[in-house]
């Protein structure tokens, strides 16, 4: 092997290393300017619910007595849901009472929105992809959460809401729940129609 050709090689790998090194220290900048505009925009997006715009349950269900959606329900979460590009946002502002312990919310407190806020996205999907006159009759057939860590009390939540699949008469909807862009619980749900004798039956 001659000299020329060692230092052609010591070259090329020293080049390859140097790359690398430009290439790894690019990436965790353009990483931190990347997550700092994703931090920007859910900030905006959490002071998003402009004055005057109404929620779906406010819109559809002012009567409503539901624990968890109903706006008529002064002891329950009251949770209000809008639209979205994808499906329904939600941000929520627990109370005290909403507390597992000092500090945390209670994982049931958690699960009754991702069911109404669920159903909500079902409901509303049906009605807009079926451009119906009436808001549908809908109700949860089942629906999971995982919680993947202590969800903090202090913080707004944001949950979201979106289809993954829709036909006349049932909806599968993700369901996420975000505090300062970090996923705290996820989950699915599935959500039908119901006829008349149901006692769900346009109870809104």
């Amino acid at each position: 092997v001659s000299p020329a050709h060692t230092l052609f090689v010591s070259g090329f790998i020293l080049f390859h290393e140097m790359s690398f090194f430009i290439t790894t220290k690019d990436n965790i900048i353009l990483n931190k300017i990347v997550n700092k505009f994703q931090k920007k925009e859910l900030e905006l997006k959490n002071s998003m619910v402009v004055k005057g715009t109404m929620s779906v349950q406010e819109e559809y269900a002012e009567k409503s007595i539901c624990y968890g959606c109903g706006p008529s329900n002064l002891n329950g979460l009251q949770i209000k849901s809008y639209r979205s590009d994808n499906g329904l946002d939600l941000w929520f502002n627990p109370k005290k009472e909403h507390q597992a312990f000092p500090g945390v919310i209670n994982g049931g407190v958690i699960g009754s929105i991702f069911d109404c806020h669920g159903n909500w996205t079902a409901a509303i999907s049906i009605l807009d992809s079926q451009k119906l006159n009436k808001i549908p009759s809908t109700v949860t057939a089942n629906y999971s959460v995982s919680l993947l860590r202590p969800t903090p009390f202090g913080k707004t939540l944001y949950f979201t809401g979106t289809v993954l699949s829709i036909s006349k008469v049932k909806v599968e909807v993700e369901l996420n729940l975000y505090v300062e862009n970090l996923k705290y619980a996820e989950g699915k749900g599935v959500f039908v129609v119901v006829k008349k004798g149901h006692p769900a039956y346009h109870r809104w």
